[in-house]
């Protein structure tokens, strides 16, 4: 039984790779350049492409479970469906999906729309598979750390009503575990939603405030201006990616990310540990 990865180069790929080599799954990765793929020596590394056909068909030969992410790219949407169509046609029927919290709430959101609609087609093709819906990655902070210790402000318009921040490591791990649950699986088992959540639901001066007392000076949360995080934005993405993660922004001040009673029970009791902080994960990056 081989599960195959994509995104497995990625963050969270690359986690999700580790966590299943260590529990001694079968592996196969996904990847554009084998050449630049630095992956555990017990993977099996494909070239391929989620809009090259020929190559999913070729990769998807012989699995038993499939791990879809994809990233936030303009035809991420089309790249999906292909995948998932691939899938059905060479008898995948196992999937576990690498969603978004919310993806049903942030309806304007092109990156969570599409991924809404990747959920509907899983569920109108009759996968058997688990949906994660991971809130803000943690791990977003290491591209604005040096901004927070240089100029003393935490830039990110997170909000008001507080994101409830995981870290990937433990995305990364809980995706292995579920991914290992229905590919170990005699009978089928139905199609399930999880919300992947940190312990704490912080707000933008709460994370300011994390910052202050672990760099021992004091960062300032200015405010939630969308619109200048979005010209902020294009300075390292092109325009339409700016918008989509304005637009993002904007429901930030509008619905947060909020945990369903019961989520950080569910995934503590999955992982048989307490999940990652984010006060750690500020004095991992900041050190």
């Amino acid at each position: 039984m081989t599960i195959l990865v994509t995104g497995a180069t990625g963050n969270v790929g690359g986690n999700v790779v580790d966590q299943l080599v260590k529990r001694g799954a079968d592996v196969r990765a996904l990847v554009r350049d084998p050449s630049k793929a630095e992956l555990p020596d017990a993977v099996e590394v494909v070239r391929g492409d989620m809009l090259d056909v020929d190559s999913l068909r070729s990769a998807m030969s012989g699995i038993s479970t499939l791990f879809l992410l994809n990233g936030v790219v303009a035809d991420e949407f089309t790249q999906a469906l292909i995948t998932l169509n691939v899938a059905r046609e060479t008898g995948v029927k196992r999937v576990v999906y690498l969603s978004v919290i919310h993806s049903d709430v942030y309806v304007n959101v092109p990156h969570f729309a599409g991924k809404f609609g990747v959920e509907r087609m899983i569920d109108a093709m009759g996968f058997e598979a688990t949906i994660l819906r991971p809130a803000y990655y943690m791990d977003n902070e290491i591209t604005i750390r040096d901004i927070v210790r240089e100029h003393g402000v935490y830039p990110m318009p997170i909000g008001d009503k507080g994101l409830a921040m995981i870290d990937v490591r433990d995305i990364g791990e809980l995706a292995a575990i579920e991914l290992i649950r229905r590919d170990n699986s005699a009978e089928p088992l139905p199609t399930t939603r999880m919300n992947l959540v940190g312990p704490e639901t912080l707000t933008g001066a709460e994370v300011a405030a994390i910052w202050s007392d672990v760099l021992g000076r004091t960062i300032v949360f200015p405010g939630n201006d969308t619109a200048g995080f979005e010209r902020n934005m294009r300075q390292a993405m092109p325009s339409w990616m700016a918008y989509d993660m304005r637009q993002m922004a904007d429901r930030f001040q509008t619905e947060g990310m909020i945990p369903e009673p019961g989520d950080v029970t569910r995934l503590t009791d999955i992982l048989g540990r307490p999940l990652r902080t984010y006060r750690d994960h500020v004095a991992q990056i900041a050190a």
